[in-house]
């Protein structure tokens, strides 16, 4: 039996006897990820100027306190930084509002801090927390004062609130061309409550020369503007709120400039301002509707005002019931609320209280305390 042959397999290819066959290694075109090093944040290569100015940015767009808290407690660098006066001072009036129910000393650290940082809303919204909250009536007129020379109307009209009323004071402290003035300047900045207010006066000879037509030139830019705002603000379903009316208006012989309202253009309100709404919970949070020692607030939802002494504020002269810190705020609570619920009531009128609130005004600028009836 022959032995049986081994053949040798021959492969294709470069193949050499006596040598191993080399792996065919095909190169990869991702290149590894490199590995992890522990170096500084990107946060950190940032110039502080720069974060700055984002900081102001966001500070001046904010919609709501959280908007600017959330920056303070996101690293530490970013709450030195959004603490810097530049940012402080452009804060928006919605980023300093403050809640009543949360307010505490480092709520009022925070207020001061940014009025010293130049912020005029900080300075109206803490001059009216110190005004009529804490009592402090010097140093918040001087802080209102102090946004009211820089031309921050708010300031200017609620100066000129208190100039019409005496607040502080008594009823021998009030300054009815003070508060003209204050309120021209304020309507000059094109504040929508100055305008109705100085149209009123003008209209009335409160404080001021008696001017029919020009009143009513400023009650219908007051108007004006207002429906302008909400236009200008994106409310939607306008047809709800503006279509024509369905009844005449009711005649009011030129005592008055009608509403948009008698129109059948019924306007939503204006939103609150920041101060005003803090006014407004401080007092229900603490006392309800009546802010103590027999002293009303202004029936104006939107106000938030208390008197500072007993029968400062006018009363509605056909219910008796309501009474406001201005003629603004009888306008527009006349337009919201009280225009469906007034009606004569002479229970009041036989109390003898001897107070400011019973006598009628009748344009001799006199600053007697009670409102005519809205036409």
């Amino acid at each position: 039996m022959l032995p049986s042959r081994k053949t040798k397999r021959v492969l294709s290819g470069d193949f050499t006897p006596g040598r191993k066959r080399r792996r065919c290694v095909v190169p990869s075109s991702v290149s590894p990820a490199p590995e992890h090093t522990t170096g500084a944040d990107l946060l950190d290569s940032i110039p502080d100027d720069l974060v700055v100015s984002i900081l102001c940015k966001l500070g001046s767009t904010s919609r709501c306190p959280a908007d600017f808290i959330n920056v303070l407690m996101t690293c530490k660098r970013l709450k030195g930084l959004a603490m810097n006066p530049l940012v402080l001072s452009r804060l928006s009036p919605k980023a300093i509002a403050v809640k009543a129910h949360n307010w505490s000393e480092y709520s009022h650290r925070f207020l001061k801090r940014c009025v010293d940082a130049g912020s005029l809303e900080a300075c109206y919204t803490l001059g009216m927390i110190r005004f009529y909250c804490l009592q402090n009536r010097g140093n918040g007129a001087s802080l209102m004062a102090k946004a009211a020379i820089s031309s921050h109307a708010p300031a200017l009209y609620s100066l000129a609130v208190i100039q019409f009323n005496g607040s502080g004071g008594s009823k021998n402290d009030k300054d009815l061309r003070a508060g003209v003035a204050l309120c021209a300047r304020a309507a000059f900045l094109g504040h929508v409550d100055a305008l109705r207010e100085l149209g009123h006066c003008l209209q009335d000879g409160y404080g001021v020369p008696q001017n029919v037509s020009e009143g009513r030139r400023f009650l219908v830019q007051a108007n004006a503007r207002e429906l302008a705002a909400v236009l200008s603000s994106g409310i939607q379903a306008r047809s709800t709120w503006l279509s024509l009316s369905q009844t005449p208006p009711v005649p009011n012989h030129g005592q008055s400039c009608p509403l948009l309202s008698d129109f059948g253009c019924n306007v939503p309100a204006p939103e609150t301002h920041p101060a005003n709404r803090f006014l407004a919970d401080w007092f229900a949070v603490r006392g309800g509707d009546c802010p103590g020692d027999g002293l009303r607030l202004c029936s104006h939802a939107g106000c938030g005002r208390p008197e500072t002494r007993k029968h400062e504020f006018r009363r509605c002269s056909v219910c008796g019931v309501v009474n406001y810190c201005s003629r603004a705020c009888q306008a527009l609570d006349w337009k919201l609320r009280h225009k469906m619920d007034c009606a004569p009531v002479e229970r009041w009128l036989e109390e003898g209280d001897g107070g400011e609130g019973n006598v009628q005004i009748d344009g001799n600028g006199n600053g007697e305390n009670v409102l005519l009836q809205m036409s």
